[in-house]
């Protein structure tokens, strides 16, 4: 036991809980400002829209935003720093913005995550900001033309706990294309097929039944399929404690599921499923 002098000056157990619950408080108000300045929201023209009307509550904040992956095109491989792929209008921005806003009204509607209205396209090269976007979706990656150092900040924004979904490209051509650069971010690791006993399957929604989604292009050729992916293939990558890292969604287009579900033409039951499967990949991304 110290002096009267020495206890003077030494904090009491409950001084030093608060001490450390203001400190605590203070790190997460740091923390979260630090956090907004890698969310401001941004846009690019898209494939198909351009001045797509913005929700009213676009400025709101939330726990969950749809990241949507920028990248190269095969189209620029001789110039894998082009600035057409970073002004948009390529291949990432398929479906875009449509599709994304419509996936997270339904995340809204269909969970308690705190979803933000707009989404978020999200550049590997643009130094840590793929950190703050727990949720990463890439389209048509059956084209895209990862770099070498864009690839190395995948596998590190994946080994740390984040979450890359893949979705509509199809047969053989565009898998090996994928594949390509896949195997820059994990040349050591297997792509296998997901168990209908996954977790991923059952979050929120049991998805034991799961058929083709075909793209739009359905209502004009009559058939399910693209090129020569005639069966879909539900596979993934795990990490050394068995989480899923990569979802690939290959010979389906939930992209287009999602962005027609508002579309009269487009059937029903394919929005149902995709949506289903996209709020299961989000649930069990923000969970595992």
């Amino acid at each position: 036991m110290g002096t009267p002098k020495e206890d003077l000056a030494r904090p009491n157990s409950m001084v030093r809980r608060r001490l450390v619950a203001v400190c605590g408080l203070f790190a997460i108000v740091l923390f979260c400002v630090a956090l907004s300045f890698g969310q401001k929201f941004r846009e690019y023209p898209g494939w198909e829209y351009e001045n797509f009307p913005l929700p009213p509550d676009y400025q709101v904040p939330g726990e969950w935003a749809f990241a949507r992956l920028m990248y190269p095109s095969v189209r620029f491989s001789d110039r894998p720093y082009s600035p057409y792929w970073k002004q948009g209008a390529t291949n990432w921005t398929i479906d875009y913005p449509r599709s994304d806003r419509h996936l997270s009204e339904a995340v809204r509607r269909l969970t308690r995550i705190q979803t933000r209205s707009v989404e978020q396209p999200v550049d590997l090269d643009e130094g840590d900001d793929v950190y703050n976007w727990p949720w990463l979706y890439g389209v048509e990656v059956g084209h895209w033309d990862l770099t070498d150092q864009q690839a190395a900040k995948m596998r590190d924004f994946l080994l740390r706990g984040g979450f890359f979904m893949c979705d509509d490209f199809h047969g053989t051509h565009e898998w090996s294309v994928f594949i390509a650069g896949m195997n820059r971010v994990f040349p050591d690791r297997p792509i296998v097929d997901i168990d209908n006993k996954d977790p991923i399957f059952h979050t929120i929604f049991d998805l034991d039944d799961r058929y083709q989604v075909p793209g739009e292009q359905v209502l004009f050729t009559h058939q399910m399929w693209e090129h020569d992916g005639y069966e879909a293939r539900w596979r993934g990558i795990y990490d050394d404690k068995g989480r899923l890292m990569v979802a690939i969604c290959h010979n389906m287009d939930l992209g287009d599921s999602w962005e027609h579900a508002d579309n009269p033409k487009y059937p029903e039951r394919f929005s149902a499923l995709g949506i289903r499967i996209g709020v299961n990949y989000i649930t069990y991304a923000m969970t595992h």
